[in-house]
């Protein structure tokens, strides 16, 4: 049976009868990329780096305070069975933390960029283009970006129209550039003022 990834993207781990909720939010993608980058988390579940997989945990989270409680109650027990219950949901995470592919996108040509960029664009996205808070951006997936911002593009699209239309359209406003768009909003930033 091949993993498939949930639409609702959220881990649990157990162990010992107890168990914690973890979701993989902007927040916890940027703050644990930042610190380790993604071959050395993968490598923290490989090695079983306690040090490395308790950030994960805390860092991904629903309730801070649950995550730490359930990882106070490994001390002093082996850590093996530990590990083998949590590394795979684990890894599941991580891969999480990458937006979900999107059947529907067109092949990507464009350069590579960091994820730390990445994650910034994610969060731009959705506090500029979206309108949402910013701690609702940081809270939501980087999935949940990708997607709310595709719908949101397409239904630009549907409003006004696309540029990969073929018909020429009669609307003057679509033949502005947009060296003309930027200085326009600076001049109405100015007025503003």
């Amino acid at each position: 049976m091949t993993y498939q990834r949930p639409a609702y993207e959220e881990v649990t781990i157990a162990h010992g009868g107890n168990a914690v909720t973890l979701r993989p939010s902007l927040r916890a993608a940027a703050i644990l990329e930042s610190r380790y980058g993604f071959p050395a988390l993968y490598r923290a579940l490989d090695e079983l780096n306690i040090t490395i997989i308790s950030e994960i945990i805390l860092s991904a989270s629903v309730i801070r305070q649950d995550a730490a409680a359930f990882l106070f109650l490994v001390r002093g027990r082996p850590l093996f069975p530990f590990f083998l219950a949590i590394r795979q949901p684990l890894a599941e995470l991580l891969e999480m933390f990458r937006p979900a592919p999107d059947s529907k996108a067109k092949p990507g040509t464009g350069k590579l960029i960091p994820w730390r960029d990445f994650y910034q664009g994610l969060y731009a996205q959705a506090t500029g283009f979206l309108g949402w808070t910013p701690e609702t951006a940081w809270n939501a997936t980087p999935t949940e970006i990708d997607r709310a911002y595709a719908a949101h593009m397409d239904k630009l699209k549907a409003i006004h129209g696309s540029a990969d239309n073929d018909q020429p359209s009669d609307d003057p406003r679509e033949e502005v550039s947009e060296q003309e768009v930027r200085a326009g909003l600076a001049a109405l930033k100015r007025h503003c003022r």
